[in-house]
């Protein structure tokens, strides 16, 4: 088995909007590499999410309060890729993490869109998102991330998901992110 740190995941750094590591990436590697026994699958196969000690963490997502003021914008996710829309907040700090998965997919789901930076072979495995929660539990996928997945858009992954499915993840998700948003 061999993991790395796809580019992807480094835009999440502390100066961005998204949960970050305080540590260096190759720390990161080592917990998930510890724990990876404990995965449980994602949103499909070769879809992992590794639970990791939350020491380091630190979450965007933040608990909406009546009066908060929320900004958006529209920018790629990285260079080539169509824009997409986002929804922030302003003037809340990020807090440390209470619980952290760490997503990983499969170099193999990875090459179905030419985003693996491994060969895309048995046991190849990319970090590709860092999920930090401000609550005890794992977070849902993000509804519109979910979304752009499911219907194909630039730079999603197909989820594979009946609609059925679909519409349960989907409910899931949201009953999660609408009280919330990103860190601005």
């Amino acid at each position: 088995m061999k993991i790395i740190v796809n580019d992807f995941v480094k835009r999440q750094a502390s100066e961005s909007r998204f949960s970050h590591f305080e540590s260096e990436w190759p720390e990161l590697i080592k917990r998930v590499e510890i724990n990876f026994e404990l995965r449980t699958i994602g949103y499909r196969n070769d879809v992992v999410l590794v639970p990791v000690d939350p020491g380091g963490f630190f979450t965007g997502v933040v608990e909406l309060k009546d009066g908060d003021r929320l900004i958006g914008g529209f920018e790629s996710r990285r260079a080539g890729e169509i824009p997409r829309k986002f929804i922030t907040t302003t003037g809340i700090k990020k807090l440390p993490a209470k619980h952290v998965d760490i997503v990983l997919y499969s170099s193999k789901v990875l090459s179905e869109d030419n985003d693996n930076q491994l060969p895309p072979e048995d046991g190849n495995w990319e970090i590709i998102s860092i999920n930090a929660s401000p609550t005890e539990s794992s977070m849902p996928i993000d509804p519109m991330v979910l979304m752009h997945n499911h219907f194909g858009s630039d730079g999603g992954t197909d989820t594979g998901l009946s609609d059925h499915d679909f519409v349960k993840m989907l409910e899931k998700s949201f009953l999660f992110w609408k009280d919330k948003a990103m860190h601005g």
